[in-house]
């Protein structure tokens, strides 16, 4: 069975490989564009980087398109649907465009395609031991917690929902929350903000179940 995983997860790399070498080959113009556009339109760099908890709590410094002003982190926890931090540029792009920017972690191996969401160090020093589990695999643009609720999730619920993935990963699995991605940030656009339009800081629910 080990043997078995280690070619599943092989494919897995292999996949990873091709996908965002080959996205971001295409994106390369967009990236451009939408660069200057934030240029534009507020002060600040293009990219928003950030060191999070990879595979194993290992630190790395993952890549977002700015979406919001400059320091917008020193100003509160929190994000609502119309919060004055959000640019108007970014207000465009938060529905997932911004994301597209780690497919360099993906290229890198920092992050895969899917996984659990790449958590900040500070989190992961709130997590029982249960929940470090989520950190068994490498972490994802997108996830099985995403496709299931996004930020309509509790953090509570979303760390559950990425246990789960652990648990019951698959090539298929990962197949069809691939699927399940698109058509929510490209049709349906759910979950970018959670009950009420609103987006809590991180609040340490995971000590709840023990």
């Amino acid at each position: 069975m080990k043997l078995l995983r280690r070619i599943k997860l092989t494919i897995k790399r292999i996949f990873d490989i091709f996908t965002s070498g080959s996205a971001l080959i295409f994106l390369i113009p967009i990236f451009a564009l939408i660069g200057v556009l934030i240029k534009l339109d507020s002060k600040g760099p293009v990219f928003f980087v950030q060191k999070r908890a990879g595979k194993d709590g290992k630190p790395f410094h993952t890549y977002k398109l700015r979406t919001m002003v400059d320091n917008a982190e020193e100003m509160g926890e929190g994000l609502r649907e119309g919060d004055p931090r959000i640019t108007n540029v970014g207000r465009h792009l938060r529905w997932g465009i911004d994301e597209l920017p780690q497919l360099i972690n993906v290229f890198k191996g920092d992050m895969s395609i899917v996984g659990p969401r790449p958590t900040l160090l500070s989190q992961v020093e709130q997590y029982t031991d249960e929940h470090r589990r989520r950190l068994e695999m490498k972490p994802g643009i997108t996830g099985w917690a995403l496709v299931n609720g996004r930020n309509k999730l509790t953090w509570a619920e979303k760390i559950d929902y990425d246990i789960w993935y652990i648990d019951n990963w698959s090539l298929w699995l990962d197949i069809t929350i691939l699927f399940r991605t698109l058509w929510i940030i490209f049709i349906t656009r759910e979950g970018i903000y959670g009950e009420d339009g609103i987006n809590t800081g991180y609040i340490s629910t995971i000590k709840e179940k023990k």
